[in-house]
């Protein structure tokens, strides 16, 4: 990425005048496209009324199915807006068709809200929740995952980049044994898409969970669901309304495709808004974009493993723009709260985020910096000197 884009990609985040912002993972700053994108709609909807601005603006809210697809390498129809990550996985698990014994095999590393609903469902319908190990890199362990399948293997769940750390799973390899053995694959793709190219082919995911907020610069409360045409059928819907079905008869009649998945009422400004983010980083080129957030994240990991009494606590044979650490002497929380008052945006991973991996692991709260393309050399340097200057 030249010089003179990241120049552009900073004076279309504003922001950048104002504050260090390293908190990507959590919600990245929004470009003035895709700002300028949702005004624009939610201006249609002051002078015109909701509906008909939806009317107006149909080919803008269709968009959203196109630049996904193209993003991940999909097909329109296979893609379905949700109003978050959570409940575009949520989706998936609870609508699958589940019995007692099955058996969904995840990774130490996953997320809490995954974790609570697959406890959940182990208490509801009895599913076994079996955890496959780690290698010496700290990721899934693929020799093991593909020992681990057997006869009740209903579900292979993994997080592609954990909340808690900079690790990037094998998600290639992983997606060619469970195809192998032919059970489904659940990528929680949060944190990857638009931080790293993400393929549904290449990975052999059967199922695609993510949001809008974080790498892909888009607005708080979206989402997306990606669903293999050939997995469409292993689902029902665990909610219906007229949108995603008809009335046929006695029976119901399902939308073709993913929007079976939708509902009729959606935050139709930030649908416009997410599809102008995909459209902004599609423009930019994903792998562009990923080989400039992954240098400037290594070369902080370099700095901050140059200071005394810092610790990274980051796993991977690769590894992505989350880069997590703790200090001797204070706590993270507070270091935290001491950068926000310089102008410098990180956040704190703390274990009920992330319970399986920080017990495992025996971890504390870490500090969480996460950098962007849009992020600067100037800007690591200065973040490693207040570190060490704490």
């Amino acid at each position: 990425m030249t010089p003179e884009t990241v120049t552009r990609l900073r004076a279309e985040a504003p922001a950048c005048r104002d504050v260090l912002h390293f908190n990507n993972a959590g919600a990245s700053l929004m470009p003035e496209p895709v700002f300028q994108t949702m005004t624009r709609y939610l201006d249609d909807e002051r002078r015109m009324g909701g509906y008909e601005a939806g009317a107006q603006n149909q080919l803008v809210l269709d968009r959203f199915y196109a630049a996904f697809a193209r993003l991940i390498g999909a097909e329109p129809g296979e893609i379905a807006y949700q109003e978050s990550a959570t409940r575009a996985w949520d989706m998936v698990l609870y609508g699958l068709r589940w019995q007692a014994g099955d058996e969904v095999i995840i990774h130490v590393s996953d997320y809490v809200s995954n974790t609570l609903a697959l406890m959940q469902m182990a208490e509801r319908r009895g599913i076994v929740i079996s955890q496959c190990p780690s290698d010496a890199h700290g990721q899934m362990d693929v020799a093991a995952l593909a020992a681990m399948i057997g006869a009740r293997t209903r579900l292979v769940s993994v997080s592609h980049i954990p909340t808690q750390g900079g690790i990037v799973q094998p998600v290639a390899e992983i997606g060619r044994v469970a195809r192998a053995a032919g059970v489904p694959f659940l990528l929680d793709a949060c944190q990857s898409l638009g931080q790293v190219v993400v393929n549904v082919d290449e990975i052999g995911c059967d199922f695609l969970t993510g949001t809008g907020r974080k790498f892909l610069r888009g607005p708080r409360g979206t989402g997306v669901l990606y669903v293999r045409n050939a997995a469409m059928d292993l689902m029902d819907p665990p909610f219906v309304d007229g949108h995603s079905a008809a009335v046929d008869g006695d029976r119901i009649k399902w939308q073709p495709g993913a929007r079976r998945f939708e509902a009729f009422e959606q935050n139709y400004a930030g649908k416009a808004g997410l599809a102008a983010a995909v459209d902004y980083a599609l423009r930019l080129g994903m792998a562009d974009i990923e080989a400039r957030l992954v240098g400037l994240a290594a070369e902080l990991r370099h700095g901050l493993k140059g200071l005394a009494g810092v610790t990274v606590h980051d796993q991977g044979l690769r590894q992505g723009g989350i880069v997590t650490f703790s200090k001797d002497g204070i706590a993270s929380g507070a270091l935290s709260a001491r950068l926000h008052g310089q102008g410098i945006n990180t956040s704190v991973s703390r274990a009920h985020w992330a319970p399986l991996d920080f017990a495992a692991r025996g971890l504390p709260d870490m500090v969480r910096a996460s950098v962007h393309a849009y992020n600067s050399e100037d800007e690591v340097a200065r973040f490693v000197a207040a570190i060490a200057a704490a």
